[in-house]
């Protein structure tokens, strides 16, 4: 069996040096650094939520609000460190976060690898009627109902010219 990280938690003030490490390392660039710092500046930030190991964060991931449709959130970035991959750490957060989305009544939208995404409890067949300024069939989301919505997505500002 392999080892697991602490249970995930909120990231805690002092932490975002540990968390532009972690995205670093993950993504091999500052570009999600950069959106991370943008998404917190801009107060459009609803939450990030870690896993710690020890000392050190393995996994992580960010939620901000969307500018529309109002209430609704997007998933990004999601990040486990390259050391801790292939675990079971980055489904393990996004099925937590997807339970979380569907007993809460908050719809959450991600853009990303559709199968993995779909194990942890996303719907690419939900997002289908979504207008996107990114390509739909990577857009998933998470929520309540089995509706499929048909609405326009307006991403925070720190993801324009991305």
């Amino acid at each position: 069996m392999p080892i697991q990280g602490d249970f995930q938690r909120e990231l805690r003030k002092g932490e975002e040096a540990k968390v532009d490490r972690l995205l670093q390392r993950a993504f091999g660039g500052q570009d999600e650094v950069r959106l991370v710092r943008k998404l917190r500046k801009s107060k459009a930030m609803a939450g990030e939520t870690v896993v710690p190991a020890g000392d050190d964060l393995i996994g992580y991931y960010a939620l901000s609000w969307m500018r529309s449709p109002k209430n609704w959130l997007c998933l990004a970035p999601v990040a486990v460190d390259p050391d801790w991959q292939g675990q079971g750490q980055g489904k393990r957060m996004m099925g937590l976060l997807s339970e979380w989305a569907r007993l809460s009544g908050t719809y959450v939208v991600v853009l990303g690898e559709v199968g993995f995404y779909e194990k942890a409890g996303f719907s690419q067949a939900r997002a289908a009627n979504l207008q996107s300024p990114y390509p739909v069939e990577h857009t998933l989301i998470a929520g309540p109902g089995t509706d499929a919505p048909a609405l326009e997505l307006v991403y925070p500002a720190a993801f324009d010219g991305l």
